[in-house]
């Protein structure tokens, strides 16, 4: 796993890390998803919940309010109750509150089974954890899907986030989404922020939640130094940096 982290310009501070599957050669996550075949989704999904969690305990530091993300494949979830246990044995085993675990899928993998999906989230908030629906924008549902099911957090594709600030057809789509968002009560993250002038474009629509290279790149099983905003100005926190132990 890699971790990248999601900055709060609000608080000025880390609000938590998304974890990304990487191969052992550094592989991407569509390198590595590219291989696993259907009949291996399950247990892939498990395995990776897993090593997410394992690491996410000893490289978080002791007594921060952060979130651990972690994508699932919703087509990979048969039964959520029986889903869910190795996340819940393996939380307890790690003494991670299963409070900062925030579940996203992707709009990228079509949803054959709304009810199914529905089912799905409603037991995950049974246990507390936040859910999220990824790359909104750019998949298959788009405001269908938020139609059928509304989660605590929308992260906002990087494809409608690249070069917001230039192009009057992307400042719209994104300031109707911040609107719809707010009239449903839902958190709004801006991912693949790679620009401070995508970043203040952003924050000037009202969005919190920040993720992209403009902050820090991905680092593999360890959490990278993070650039931040405080009264206008840029700093590293290379405090936060913190490396799996040996």
């Amino acid at each position: 796993m890699a971790f990248q982290p999601i900055y709060d310009a609000v608080d000025d501070r880390v609000w938590g890390y998304e974890a990304l599957v990487r191969g052992l050669a550094g592989e991407g996550a569509y390198d590595v998803l590219s291989k696993i075949s259907p009949e291996q989704r399950y247990r892939f999904d498990q395995d990776c919940r897993i090593k997410a969690i394992e690491l996410a305990s000893r490289l978080f530091p002791a007594g921060e309010d952060l979130k651990l993300s972690i994508n699932f494949m919703p087509n990979a979830v048969y039964e959520p109750a029986a889903c869910l246990r190795a996340t819940l044995l393996t939380a307890a085993r790690c003494g991670f509150p299963t409070s900062s675990i925030m579940f996203e899928f992707t709009e990228n993998e079509e949803v054959a089974d709304t009810v199914h999906l529905r089912n799905i989230i409603t037991e995950y908030r049974r246990h507390g954890f936040t859910t999220a629906i990824d790359d909104f924008g750019a998949g298959h549902a788009g405001l269908g899907l938020l139609v059928e099911f509304q989660p605590d957090l929308l992260k906002i594709d990087m494809k409608l986030v690249r070069g917001v600030d230039n192009s009057r057809a992307r400042r719209a789509v994104v300031t109707g989404i911040v609107g719809i968002a707010a009239e449903l009560g839902i958190t709004v993250l801006a991912e693949g922020v790679e620009t401070e002038e995508e970043f203040l474009f952003l924050k000037a629509r009202g969005i919190r939640l920040f993720q992209g290279y403009w902050f820090a790149k991905p680092a593999f099983e360890e959490l990278p130094e993070v650039v931040r905003i405080a009264s206008a100005a840029l700093f590293s926190a290379p405090a936060l940096k913190r490396t799996a132990p040996s």
